[in-house]
């Protein structure tokens, strides 16, 4: 329990728009948090079963196989429409039906059940449709978690996590933080490439843009390019949406000290 008297569940929990994207874009923080004794977890958002590669068995056991690769505590898919995913759906139906439907109570059924300390979310600023919507969602039943006249089946004490992190996936944004990956990126890279229908190059599959000849190569030079900005081997970058405060910034950096940056982006 926090010192603000809040009761949390898991340290860490990420959600992902489709199985796989939490790996590819947030898949080295979990990998340390879980070798650091933190206990992890990915919410998934949907099966992915509209992907032009694999099959729903298939996925599902790229799943397993990544979760075990992660060093996972807890996995579970909320199975809403991929292709679909809407923080408004379910909203034009009446109650009591309406908690049972709307995808935000979804959501904020799991948070108030794994109660979270740490919240991972996708970036609102995406290529892909779902991407973009499962931001939307997620951050509409983070501030509904904490309503305590928000209903959501089956009823739970309404919850705030500690922090929430946005994490960038096609989109270049402008980090607030980033996670030094570096020792555990052999992990990371295992858990991404447990999804071999997803991003393996294969002649007899339909071209995919995750499944593109340089998509693993493209992720490893992303990483690399932010670790980079703080003098490692690798880093992932995570956007705050308010200010972080610091009690002491001199123990802060004390415990948090990195090499100079090898180089300094254009501020152009």
């Amino acid at each position: 329990m926090s010192a603000t008297g809040t009761a949390y569940g898991i340290d860490v929990l990420a959600f992902g728009p489709h199985p796989d994207d939490v790996e590819l874009f947030c898949g080295g923080l979990l990998a340390s948090m879980a070798t650091r004794g933190y206990r992890t977890g990915i919410v998934d958002l949907t099966r992915g079963e509209k992907s032009s590669r694999g099959t729903l068995q298939s996925r599902a056991e790229e799943t397993e196989a990544a979760t075990r690769a992660l060093g996972l505590a807890h996995r579970e898919n909320l199975e809403l429409p991929d292709g679909w995913l809407n923080p408004w759906a379910g909203f034009d139906t009446p109650e009591p039906e309406r908690a049972r439907t709307a995808a935000v109570a979804r959501v904020v059924e799991a948070l108030r059940r794994l109660r979270p300390e740490l919240v991972v979310v996708p970036w609102e600023q995406e290529r892909h449709p779902d991407h973009e919507a499962a931001s939307a969602l997620v951050t509409r039943a983070l501030f509904f978690a904490g309503v305590r006249k928000f209903d959501a089946e089956p009823a739970a004490e309404p919850f705030t996590p500690r922090q929430v992190l946005y994490y960038p996936m096609r989109h270049l944004a402008e980090p607030s933080v980033i996670v030094d990956v570096s020792a555990v990126y052999e992990r990371k890279l295992a858990a991404v490439h447990c999804y071999a229908s997803q991003v393996m190059p294969r002649p007899d599959a339909p071209p995919t843009l995750v499944g593109s000849p340089l998509s693993v190569s493209s992720l490893e030079a992303r990483d690399r390019f932010h670790g980079a900005q703080i003098g490692v081997t690798h880093g992932e970058p995570y956007i705050l949406r308010e200010a972080l405060g610091l009690a002491d910034p001199l123990d802060h950096f004390r415990r948090n000290s990195f090499a100079k940056p090898l180089f300094f982006p254009s501020r152009t």
